[in-house]
């Protein structure tokens, strides 16, 4: 530990370089993966503008509990079964998974196959259920 301070205090420009790439990153890929949003206004787009859910969780956690009338397309398939989804493209796209990490790998792929309108849930179904949010199982 203590040669790992005294190289950041000698070379401070290069950790400096190294934080800065590292923050540029992660905002480029932030953006990529598109916009989130909160439970609160998943339901919104749900029920004002007709958006779709795409739950891309495994089997096993869609099992535990689901947002009503989402649509289950596991990530591992996703690239398989993107045309079930074509007659969405023109509506909101809700991507839930379980933490809010894996849905934007997913946001991405619907964006390069030109959805328009494609967010995230931000916590996930973890956040979902957190703030008491309605479910099926």
């Amino acid at each position: 530990m203590e040669r790992l301070i005294e190289f950041a205090t000698q070379h401070y420009y290069l950790v400096g370089a190294w934080v800065l790439t590292l923050l540029i990153l992660l905002a480029t890929e932030k953006r990529k993966a598109g916009k989130s949003v909160t439970p609160a206004e998943a339901t919104r787009l749900i029920n004002k503008e007709s958006g779709v859910v795409l739950d891309i969780r495994t089997r096993k956690e869609w099992d535990t509990g689901r947002i009503t009338s989402a649509h289950h397309i596991p990530l591992a398939d996703l690239d398989r079964r993107l045309s079930e989804l074509d007659k969405f493209k023109d509506k909101p796209v809700i991507v839930v998974c379980n933490l809010g990490q894996a849905a934007g790998t997913a946001a991405k792929k619907l964006k390069a196959a030109g959805f328009q309108q494609v967010v995230r849930l931000s916590g996930g179904m973890t956040e979902w259920k957190g703030q008491n949010m309605p479910i099926i199982k």
